[in-house]
Parts: structure tokens; C-alpha cells; sequence
């Protein structure tokens, strides 16, 4: 079982669903309603657990009852919280979740600007036995440090590069592993066209490069080369949580030893039955769910 140590963001999320997104300030009513927990690190902390790995969550939350219930619900998954730190006087994140009969979302986020930003505390990766780091971009001290450390020790560093992302490009030279959003890709480089905005963004980084293009699958950059790796056809009921399961399925094969060609596969298998399902990371696949997809497309 590998450990992958996540840092970055953790969440509750107050999910309502629509039959479409609202286009205008007036009052909506939703048909369903949810509270669950969310934030990129602490959702692909939740995905690597259902899929059989260790995850160790390093995040800040506030002093207030949204951190309880945070942490009571990663508890449940499995996630490994011995590293999520209260931080008083400050409020926990928070977002409010909106998903039409399509299963495309809209999110309004708070996050807290006292949350401490130091990233002192954050254990080494050997002290919990990582095998690969993930990081967000939403505590960027926080990814810094966490990703600088994973490399140094000789281990895969992954950056979930979703905005906001520094424009210094800091944080993507820190990674073993950049993989962007499209639409953050975009906002990164001005370049419209993933495959142009890759090549820009890559032509910096010593380490893989990619880009998750929803249905179309995902493009990579490694040694100078562009590769394609087709997704899987399947409907979409619900994208919430899609990208971040993407990101720790790719970590975790990442800390199994897979190359990175049958990383993204297995991570686009594991999306791919998200997005069946209603719920953000409540929709995650199990260890068993995943090989059974797989086998049955001759995918190893």
C-alpha cells in the first residue's frame, strides 16, 4: 500500500442541483442538496484511498464547526488527518456548489486570506512514508515546499495545476509532475489551444508536462515529444470532483512504479467512472471498480 502525501486544500462544499445554471441574479430552487467535503489535495487524498493507497492530508483548516466536519468525513474515507492543522481565529473553506441536469458545475469559493501561510510545519515526505507527493495550487508556500522536498528525495512530485496557478512558474519547475487543467493551461499561457499552450508551458520544466482535455483524454509533453492519450467514452452525469480523482489516481500509480503513459491511463479510468456518478468525491471508484474497467478494455 504507497503513501502519497497531499497538501493544499480542504473544503466543505454545499452542493445544490439545478436543471440548469443559473444565467442571471434572481432566487432558483434546487431539486437536491448536498454538504460534503471537497478541495483538490483533500479529494484526491479521498480518491487514493478508495483506491487502495495510504493518503496523508496536510491542509489548513479554520478554528470553527466546518473543520470538525471536514475532518469527520475524511476520517470515514480513510484518509490519514494526523497532519490537518487548526489554525484560530481563522474560518475553514468554504463553497457553495452548483450542478445542472448535465453534470456540469459552478463554484463560488471562500478561502480565508488569514490562514497562516507558512509551510513550516509540514512533515517531510519520508517522516510518513510517501512514496510520491501531490500538491494544489491553492496554498502555494504550502505546494512549494511540499513538491521541492518530494524531488529532492528522488520522488514523484505532482503539481494539480488548476487556477489559480503563480505566474512566476515557481511552482511547475518545483514538480517531477505538471498536470494543468485545460482551462488553466490557458489562463496560464494566453493560448487558447491546448496542444500550442502546452508546448509553451512545457518549454521551461525538466520533468513531464500534460493536460487533461475531458472527453478528448489527455496531451503530454516528455522529452521534447507531444503525445496523445485518447480518454474514455462514457456518459457524463456529474464532472464535480472529476479532475481531482484524475490527479490522485495519477499520484498513486505515480508511487506504484508505473511509467507515466499507464499512470494516465489508470487516471483516466478512474475520472471516467466518476463522472457516471452523482456526488463529488463520494463518486470515486474503489481498487476493484477500477481493474474491472480496465479489464474489460484490455488496458492494463
Amino acid at each position: 500500500m504507497p503513501t502519497v502525501l497531499c497538501v493544499g486544500h480542504a473544503v466543505q462544499d454545499f452542493v445544490f442541483y439545478v436543471p440548469a445554471l443559473p444565467d442571471r441574479g434572481e432566487k432558483y430552487r434546487a431539486n437536491r442538496f448536498e454538504s460534503v467535503g471537497g478541495g483538490p489535495a483533500a479529494t484526491a487524498a479521498v480518491a487514493i484511498a478508495r483506491l487502495g493507497g495510504r493518503a496523508v492530508l496536510a491542509a489548513r483548516v479554520g478554528d470553527d464547526a466546518a473543520a470538525a466536519m471536514i475532518r469527520s468525513e475524511l476520517l470515514t474515507h480513510g484518509v490519514d488527518c494526523g497532519n490537518l492543522r487548526r489554525c484560530p481565529g481563522c474560518s475553514s473553506s468554504a463553497s457553495a456548489v452548483i450542478v445542472d441536469a448535465r453534470g456540469e458545475r459552478m463554484i463560488v469559493n471562500h478561502l480565508d486570506p488569514a490562514l497562516p501561510a507558512d509551510p513550516s510545519w509540514l512533515p517531510a515526505p519520508e517522516s510518513v512514508g510517501a512514496a510520491a507527493v501531490l500538491a494544489d495550487t491553492r496554498w502555494p508556500e504550502g505546494a512549494l515546499a511540499a513538491l521541492q522536498a518530494g524531488r529532492d528525495a528522488g520522488l514523484p512530485a505532482v503539481l494539480d495545476a488548476d487556477r489559480p496557478i503563480p505566474a512566476d512558474g515557481e511552482l511547475l519547475r518545483a514538480a517531477t509532475h505538471v498536470a494543468f487543467s485545460a482551462d488553466a493551461l490557458a489562463d496560464y499561457t494566453g493560448i487558447a489551444d491546448p496542444a500550442r499552450g502546452l508546448e509553451r508551458a512545457a518549454s521551461g520544466l525538466t520533468g513531464w508536462c500534460g493536460v487533461t482535455v475531458g472527453r478528448d483524454g489527455v496531451l503530454a509533453q516528455s522529452g521534447g515529444e507531444l503525445h496523445h492519450y485518447p480518454g474514455f467514452d462514457v456518459p457524463v452525469v456529474d464532472t464535480l470532483g472529476a479532475g481531482d480523482v484524475w490527479h490522485g489516481a495519477f499520484a498513486l500509480a505515480l508511487a506504484e512504479g508505473r511509467a507515466e503513459a499507464a499512470a494516465v491511463r489508470f487516471a483516466s479510468a478512474a475520472a471516467a467512472l466518476k463522472v457516471q456518478r452523482k456526488g463529488g468525491r463520494s463518486g470515486a471508484p474503489t481498487r476493484a471498480e477500477l481493474d474491472s474497467f480496465l479489464a474489460a478494455r484490455c488496458v492494463a
